[in-house]
């Protein structure tokens, strides 16, 4: 007696993403090769454009393909490595739905950070430390607001992930602050004093690099976990529960 099993219902553009996933695992497509133009690539797939340009897109959404419309050299569709925006939007998205909670995030900031602050305190790429110090004097400057105050804080957080070493590190650290920069933009736009705040969550940076550039790594994880529980701690309390994200996070990562 025959068995009968169901069929996989697949759509035409998730074929597409397959085809060209399988064309960059076997190695036959890597960074900076460009796809060929629509109308010669959907009859080699034996997909209509629509199809194709539905696959485009959601590579697009993911970081590894960048479109560019018009004619000439650089025109058409082209492989890039980008999963540093891409991850980010993906996480935030997937936090304001509450498919993570603030306590989530915190645990995971906490784990990544505490890992790249140890590992740049015992080869720091100088480059990265560099910027990073750079970061902290523009951290410092005065009448800084919270917005601006917020983008440099992520870098400078980011850049120490990056002297790590370790870019998969660098990429969900950057992912996860970013899940939560709007959240902390607005505790850091209501925080009673500004300046003191500022200077409270600079005094750490500035303990920080220190840190690393002593080498005691150690020290600087332990100082790392702190700063972060210190503010970021402070959302998860007033939040009131492990089980879902402040309301309005969507609208509003920072220390």
């Amino acid at each position: 007696m025959a068995e009968w099993r169901p069929v996989r219902q697949v759509r035409t553009h998730e074929l597409v993403l397959e085809s060209i996933e399988a064309q960059v695992l076997a190695g036959e497509l890597k960074a900076g090769d460009r796809l060929p133009p629509e109308r010669e690539l959907a009859p080699v797939l034996g997909v209509s454009r629509s199809a194709l340009r539905e696959a485009l897109r959601v590579l697009e959404t993911i970081g590894v393909l960048v479109a560019q419309a018009g004619r000439g050299a650089d025109a058409g569709a082209r492989i890039v490595r980008h999963p540093d925006d891409a991850l980010g939007r993906l996480l935030r998205l997937h936090f304001a739905l509450g498919s993570y909670s603030l306590s989530d995030v915190l645990e995971a900031r906490v784990t990544l950070e505490r890992s790249s602050f140890e590992a740049a305190a015992r080869h720091g790429a100088p480059e990265a430390l560099a910027e990073a110090e750079e970061l902290l004097a523009r951290l410092g400057a005065e009448g800084l607001s919270p917005a601006d105050f917020n983008d440099l804080d992520t870098r400078f957080h980011v850049a120490i992930a990056r002297s790590s070493g370790n870019d998969l590190t660098s990429t969900l650290t950057s992912a996860v602050r970013e899940s939560v920069r709007p959240l902390i933009l607005r505790a850091l736009e209501a925080a009673e004093d500004w300046p003191a705040t500022a200077a409270a969550l600079n005094a750490d940076h500035t303990a920080l690099l220190r840190l690393v550039r002593a080498g005691d790594g150690t020290a600087a994880a332990d100082l790392a976990e702190r700063h972060i529980r210190g503010f970021h701690g402070t959302l998860v309390d007033a939040d009131g529960s492990a089980d879902g994200p402040v309301p309005g996070a969507a609208e509003g990562a920072g220390a």
